[in-house]
């Protein structure tokens, strides 16, 4: 016979909260110095670099593609383990050991990212360490899916005939498309550290990582959670279960079209994703109740929204760079208008709504901050997406030497997001402020 475990008091479930929400603001953070140094810095450097000089491979590959693997997985890829804990561990599902369990797989992730990094700048030792590091952040990884793989496992009583929600399947299946990112990145670097002569990725095998982690792992997750939130946040319809499963079924057969060698086919069945998504999730429809903006700028929707228009236009130049690129311009105009238009606006937007409630119940620092932030974003994004086709592709003097004006603004947005974040979690909790409410800004 099994014995549940005891209800804990009221001073340990205080004590367990205080632990959640110390493990997953480290996490946060942690995520957010891997944006701003290694990520955004290193690619404006990358970026300058590539400007000055006119040339598209002026820079090191080993440089890119850390500067590629910073954003994706230390960055967003830490704040979605560090998040995952927290919310797992608050829904009753995680033990109280969970929390030990992810101090073990930050410590294991942000050593991995952190070498990853280091290993592409300075290539000391790279044919051990540039393996070492995707396996200490696959064992990092791992440890976080041991951990919460439990979840829903064991349900109450009165849940044990309630179908998984849509939102769930999404975020179930972006988590199975993060390991296969994992697991191919340790794959191709320990391809690498026997077969190349630099401490960089093969081109194609690169090119397949990307694909798989920023289209099939973190676009799916955007839209698992935006399935869970925006009806709340934005007042939209309930998600279409079905389109959204049609979208997510869309995105994975791209994601394995491009990985076999058939670009055109992928770009049109992201293109066809992409759509569905947009309509499954009701986000050009007018919300049916007023959105939630308590605490935030009430541009929020509209970035919301702006954040899908750059997943159409990733998706359509990514149809575009496979029938007409030859310098790699509209596929990297395509990959920026995804990881900055779609993944930072998307971040940048929902990112002051959730993380001071996760981070101790604080209360966002300045709306005016976040508006600057996004709206630089958006601008430097513009920028960069139309002058990198017509650098790249046509060699327009002019759209060279906008390039890093589109640098600066980006890294300018960066560095107000985070200074906004850091602020945030600097203040008491909202309880403790004078009148229990936060001054506007």
């Amino acid at each position: 016979m099994q014995v549940s475990p005891a209800k804990p008091t009221t001073q340990e479930a205080v004590s367990r909260e205080r632990a959640l929400q110390r493990l997953v603001t480290v996490f946060i953070c942690t995520g957010l110095v891997f944006l701003l140094l290694p990520g955004t810095f290193l690619g404006v450097w990358n970026l300058l670099q590539i400007s000055s000089d006119r040339v598209v491979h002026a820079p090191s590959t080993a440089w890119i593609q850390a500067h590629g693997q910073a954003q994706i997985f230390g960055w967003i890829g830490t704040f979605i383990i560090g998040i995952g804990f927290y919310s797992l561990s608050k829904m009753g599902r995680l033990q109280p050991f969970a929390i030990k369990r992810g101090w073990q797989s930050w410590v294991l992730w942000t050593l991995g990212i952190s070498l990853h990094w280091f290993t592409g700048v300075y290539a000391w030792q790279w044919r051990t360490m540039l393996p070492l590091s995707a396996a200490l952040q696959l064992a990092g990884f791992l440890l976080f899916f041991w951990t919460v793989r439990r979840h829903s496992a064991k349900p109450a009583a009165s849940e044990q005939r309630r179908p998984m929600e849509v939102w769930m399947r999404v975020v179930v299946a972006a988590t199975f498309a993060f390991l296969a990112a994992l697991l191919w990145n340790l794959a191709v670097s320990l391809c690498a550290s026997f077969a190349e002569s630099t401490p960089t990725l093969p081109a194609p095998a690169d090119g397949h990582l990307i694909l798989i982690s920023a289209w099939g792992f973190l676009v799916m997750t955007v839209w698992g959670f935006n399935a869970r939130w925006l009806p709340v946040f934005l007042g939209l319809p309930h998600p279409h279960p079905r389109g959204l499963l049609l979208a997510v079924a869309a995105l994975i057969a791209a994601v394995v079209a491009g990985v076999v060698g058939a670009p055109v086919v992928c770009s049109l069945l992201l293109i066809a994703a992409a759509i569905l998504a947009s309509w499954a999730l009701h986000v050009f429809q007018p919300s049916v109740q007023r959105p939630k903006l308590q605490g935030i700028h009430p541009s929020f929707p509209y970035f919301i929204r702006a954040a899908y228009v750059w997943l159409l236009v990733a998706a359509a130049l990514s149809l575009f760079a496979a029938l007409f690129d030859r310098n790699g311009g509209i596929s990297g105009a395509s990959r920026h208008a995804l990881a900055v238009g779609f993944l930072a606006t998307m971040v940048f937007s929902i990112g002051p709504r959730i993380l001071p409630a996760f981070c101790g119940m604080r209360v966002l620092f300045s709306k005016n901050l976040m508006f600057a932030a996004l709206a630089l974003l958006n601008l430097g994004c513009v920028l960069r997406v139309c002058c990198e086709i017509q650098a790249y592709e046509h060699h327009v003097a002019l759209a060279w030497q906008v390039l890093p004006v589109s640098a600066y603004l980006e890294l300018t947005a960066v560095g107000l997001f985070v200074l906004n974040l850091a602020l945030t979690f600097l203040r008491p909790p909202a309880h403790l402020l004078v009148g229990g409410r936060a001054s506007a800004r």
